[in-house]
Order: C-alpha cells, then structure tokens, then sequence
C-alpha cells in the first residue's frame, strides 16, 4: 500500500494564534471562549481529524472492484456520489478510476478535468475502440484518483452504439484491456436506461443506487431493479445491487425520515449505516473544481462520505463496520450541520 505521509495527521492545535488575554490583566468570567470552541476552530479540528482517519488507510480489495452509481431519476446525487466516495477511497489509500458516462460531464468538472469537445474522452473508447488508458488523466487534487472523461460527443453514443458489433460489452473490454494496477472503477451513469447505461451494468460486478429521502424516490426504482435483473440474466450474471446510499437527508423534516425507513425495511443490510445530509458544502464544490472532500474537508458531508467510503471498504472484504463514526459531526455543532441522520 502507498505511503500516506503527505495526507495530514492529527494536529494538537489545528487554530495557531494566542489563547489569553495579555499578561497582567485578570480573566474575567466574560472571556469569549478559546478559538478551538468558535465553529471555525471546530471545523478546523474535525478537518484534521477527518483528514487523519483517511490516512490511516483501508484494507485493498483482492480484485478491482468495479462499482456502477446508476438511478435513471435525475437529481438524486449521483455525480455527486461518484465524485466524493471516489476521492474519499483514494485518501483512504486505494488507487481510484472514475469513468464518465454521462455526455454533460459534470463528474469531470467536479474533478478539475478538461472536458472540452477536442479532449480525449470515453466516447472515443465506445464508439472509436480507443485504448481506455488513452484517455484516462489523473485529479489534480487527489493522489491516486483518475478520471477518463466525457464530452458532449457522448450524446451521441447512444445511436452509434446501436450498428457496433458487441454494442452492450464495449466499455466492459475497455475496462479488462486497462493495464495499471485499480482497486475501485466507479463508473457515473446518465440519467436514464439507455445503451450507455447497460454498457455500465455489462461491466460492473456492483450497483450502488443513491436515493434522495424524497417522496419520490422511490419512484421508477423497479423499473431499475428490473433492468439490474435483465442484465444479469442476459449478459452479467455476476452483477448485484451490493449498495443503497441514502443522500440529501434533512432530519428536520418527518419525510425524510420516513423515506430512510422505508428504505431500510426493503433492502435491509445493503443500505449503508452512513447517510449524506443535505449540504451547501457539497453543492458548492464542484463550482470550484473539487470535490468536498478537498473543497471543506470538515464540513457534515466530507466527514458522511469519508465513513461512506469506509463502510463500503470493509463491506467488501467481509470485515464488520463499525458505526461508531457514521454520521459524524452531528452532534459537534449544530450550526455546521444541515439535518444529517
């Protein structure tokens, strides 16, 4: 495993600066607490906590595990998953490819990838038969973390694919022929069930499915798990719903967390124990380039992705989680937090 020494450990006073008054005058019961107690001391401290507990690193999967964040109802967050359990997996140590499938590439901007037209992208690996090590670049940001791109030409995959001998297998040959040494592919899907999708279940081993504690998010999630069925009785036999990831959680509100328990009481144990609460820091993000994890690593949903991720590692060399921080920063500052669970 690759050392992590540039990722910061634990610091003994994240806030440098002074932490009394000046010397003789006496310290009235008044004093404004010391700046670790204000909220930016906080974050400060659970960034480097949060950054710390990354370092300590993951058990490696004994095989790639190729991962597909697929849910055909928009806006449920699934770039956004993609993204920040990629980058939280390659903090923890592991060597990371994302694949791009949707044509708006927003999975490419939230990683500081060039997705301009003239870039090498996934299209040219789908429809071109282009080597995937073509076209893959590593993250700016994040050791360990590559990206292979899409561009607006993806939009029109869908109706090339459909003359190409071995239409549904291209991107799962792509994946086998890809030399260098992975741990995880997460492979970001459009927004819908088409070829570009299908092309995603060919190739993965697991799907993760994000859904928003909304009133309709369930809705058309058969119609998924149908077509989950349909690829593994046809052409991956080896493919299975291994994750639920419950995102934009507001405990505020009754519905969500009815949603979270019906979830729960109908797929049971592939629901992770950790949740991601609905967040300004994450929608602020990619804005920038980053991912959260980068972007504000103290924040409620750097700190629910960096367990996320955890839980989804040791999911997958059969070593039980421990819940102990899902869900952290919860109860450290309410101000800091946005309803998480």
């Amino acid at each position: 495993m690759r050392s992590d020494a540039n990722i910061a450990g634990p610091m003994t006073d994240p806030v440098p600066g002074p932490r009394t008054e000046s010397m003789g005058m006496d310290v009235s019961r008044e004093t404004p607490p010391p700046m670790d107690d204000t909220p930016i001391g906080r974050a400060a401290q659970l960034a480097v906590e949060a950054l710390g507990r990354a370092g300590e690193g993951l058990p490696r999967p004994e095989q790639t595990r190729v991962i597909v964040v697929a849910n055909q109802k928009g806006g449920v967050g699934k770039t956004t998953t993609t993204v920040n359990l990629a980058a939280s997996l390659a903090l923890h140590g592991g060597r990371v490819l994302v694949i791009d499938l949707d044509p708006q590439g927003n999975a490419s901007t939230a990683l500081g990838i060039d997705h301009h037209a003239e870039v090498p992208s996934i299209y040219d690996v789908l429809v071109e038969s282009k080597p995937l090590a073509d076209v893959v670049q590593p993250v700016p940001d994040v050791e360990g973390l590559f990206c292979a791109p899409a561009t607006i030409d993806l939009a029109g995959a869908e109706i090339e694919l459909v003359s190409l001998v071995a239409r549904e297998s291209r991107l799962e040959r792509a994946i086998q022929a890809y030399e260098q040494p992975l741990d995880y592919v997460l492979i970001d899907c459009p927004p819908s069930l088409g070829l570009l999708t299908v092309n995603a279940l060919v190739a993965g081993q697991e799907v993760l499915i994000p859904i928003q504690c909304e009133y309709y998010a369930l809705e058309g999630l058969g119609q998924l798990l149908r077509n989950v069925d349909l690829v593994r009785g046809h052409l991956n036999p080896g493919l299975h719903v291994s994750t639920i990831l419950l995102t934009m959680y507001d405990g505020r509100t009754r519905l969500a967390s009815q949603v979270a328990e019906e979830v729960r009481t109908h797929f049971g144990d592939e629901v992770l124990r950790t949740s991601i609460p609905r967040s300004v820091r994450i929608s602020e993000a990619p804005s920038y380039g980053q991912t959260v994890l980068t972007y504000d690593p103290g924040s409620s949903g750097a700190l629910s992705y960096l367990e996320a991720a955890r839980e989804i590692a040791l999911r997958g060399v059969g070593v039980s989680y421990d819940a102990t921080h899902a869900h952290i920063g919860a109860q450290s500052d309410p101000s800091m937090v946005e309803g998480m669970q």
